[in-house]
C-alpha cells in the first residue's frame, strides 16, 4: 500500500508519535510505502528524511487563520493528486481538519481515515473532525472507540492496540540514581501535565512513607512545548512541602525514556482516563512491574495482580494502595514483571503492532477497490 500520512507535530514526544514511528520503522520490509506530510518542521521530519522517507513539511499556521488554512488545504490537495495514495491517514483530529477537505478537492474522500489518539470528550475539535468525510476512525483501545462512537455522525471505528520495539540490549545504561536509601525506585514517564498525575504520585509517596513503605520516585519528562509551565514549576515546591527532599529525582526532558525505565523497580501510569498507555508496554518490555488506573486502555490489556496492578482510581490514596504490595515484596514485583514481559513478547512488540495495523488498513483498501469495481470505475494508482 501507498499511504500518505498527515502529522501535526515535528517532534516525537509522546505515545501517538511513538506508535507512528513503530509503524514507519518496519513499513518497507512489509512492502508498504508511507509518505509523511508534517504540519511542523523539527527533528522528526529531518530524521525520517535522512532515513530515506519521502517527507514534506507543510506550514499550516493556526486554525483561526482562515487564509492560511485555505492555502494549506489547496497545497495538500495538490500533494494528494501527485502521489495518488491508496489511503490518506490523518494522524490526529487536527490534521483531519486539513486532510479531509484536501481529499475532497482531490476527489479522494473514499480514501480518508483518521486516528483518534484520545478518549474523546465533547469538544469542538473532535466534533468537527468527525463531521468531515472519513471512511473510518482508528483507535488504540475499545474505550476510545466507544467514546468516539458517541459523536455525530456515527463513523465506523476500528481498534489497533499499540506496540513498541523490543529494547536494544546494546543501549548504554545510566549510572545508579543518587538517592539516600536503598529502596525501590518507582517511576512515572510523561510530559509534566496535570492529567499525567506526577503530583498525585508524589502525594501517594508521602502516604506510603507514613505507612512505613519508603521509596524513591523517578519522574521522567519535562515541560515539552510549554503546555503546562505552571504545573511543571510547581512540582519542586510540592516535593519540599511533602518532605520528600532527597527521595525524588526529576530528570527534565530526555531524548529517550528507555534507560531511565531500566532504573525502575515499578513503573506507574497515573493518567485517568488513559487512551492506551504505551509507556506501560515500555516497562513490560523490560520486565518492570507496572501500575495503572483501572480505566481506559490499560484495563484492556493488564490483568490485575498477574501482568500488572490496576489502581481503583488515579487519586493518591488509590495509587498508594496499589503500590503497597509491590513495595512490600520483591518476589511479587518480579512475578508481575516477568508475566508482563511474557505478555509483551506475545502481543505487543512493534512487529505485532505493524501486523495488526496494516491488516486493518488493507481491509479498508480492499473494500474501496471492490466498491470501485462494482461501480465500473477504474482503480487509480
Amino acid at each position: 500500500m501507498r499511504i500518505l500520512v498527515t502529522v501535526p507535530w515535528g517532534e516525537p514526544l509522546g505515545g501517538a508519535e511513538a506508535m507512528l514511528q513503530a509503524v514507519l520503522d518496519g513499513a518497507r520490509e512489509e512492502g508498504h510505502e508511507l509518505e509523511p506530510v508534517f504540519f511542523q518542521g523539527g527533528s522528526w521530519p529531518r530524521s525520517l528524511a535522512q532515513a530515506g522517507f519521502r517527507v514534506r513539511v507543510l506550514r499550516t499556521g493556526r486554525m483561526r487563520e482562515a487564509h492560511k488554512w485555505f492555502t494549506a488545504v489547496i497545497s495538500l490537495a495538490r500533494i494528494m493528486r501527485s502521489r495518488q495514495p491508496d489511503l490518506i491517514l490523518n494522524w490526529a483530529a487536527k490534521t483531519q481538519l486539513y486532510g479531509a477537505p484536501a481529499a475532497a478537492l482531490a476527489g479522494m474522500t473514499d480514501r480518508v481515515i483518521w486516528w483518534q489518539h484520545a478518549v474523546p470528550q465533547r469538544n469542538w475539535l473532535d466534533a468537527i473532525a468527525t463531521l468531515l468525510p472519513t471512511v473510518a476512525v482508528g483507535c488504540t483501545s475499545n474505550t476510545a472507540a466507544h467514546a468516539q462512537a458517541r459523536f455525530f455522525p456515527a463513523r465506523r471505528t476500528f481498534v489497533v492496540p499499540a506496540g513498541t520495539p523490543i529494547p536494544d540490549s546494546a543501549t548504554k545504561s545510566l549510572p545508579p540514581l543518587d538517592r539516600r536509601q536503598d529502596v525501590p525506585v518507582v517511576g512515572l514517564v510523561g510530559r509534566l501535565q496535570p492529567w499525567k498525575g506526577q503530583d498525585r504520585l508524589l502525594r501517594a509517596q508521602a502516604l506510603l512513607r507514613d505507612r512505613g513503605h519508603p521509596m524513591h520516585t523517578l519522574i521522567v519528562g519535562g515541560d515539552a512545548y510549554g503546555l503546562s509551565s505552571e504545573y511543571a514549576s510547581s512540582l519542586p515546591g510540592l516535593i519540599d512541602a511533602l518532605g520528600l527532599e532527597g527521595s525524588v529525582t526529576l530528570t527534565g526532558q530526555v531524548p529517550e525514556a528507555g534507560p531511565h525505565i531500566e532504573q525502575m523497580d515499578i513503573l506507574v501510569n497515573a493518567s485517568d482516563p488513559e487512551p492506551f498507555g504505551i509507556v506501560l508496554l515500555e516497562g513490560m518490555s523490560r520486565a518492570v512491574a507496572v501500575v495503572a488506573v483501572d480505566s481506559g486502555g490499560p484495563r484492556e490489556f493488564i490483568e490485575h495482580e498477574r501482568t500488572g496492578i490496576l489502581a481503583r482510581s488515579g487519586e493518591p490514596a488509590a495509587l498508594a494502595d496499589a503500590l503497597e504490595p509491590l513495595l512490600s515484596s520483591q518476589a511479587t514485583r518480579k512475578a508481575i514483571g516477568d508475566a508482563g514481559h511474557e505478555l509483551f513478547l506475545r502481543e505487543f512488540t512493534d512487529a505485532a503492532l505493524r501486523s495488526r495495523f496494516f491488516a486493518g488498513l488493507q481491509t479498508l483498501v480492499q473494500e474501496r477497490q471492490r466498491n470501485s469495481n462494482s461501480h465500473g470505475r477504474p482503480i487509480e494508482r
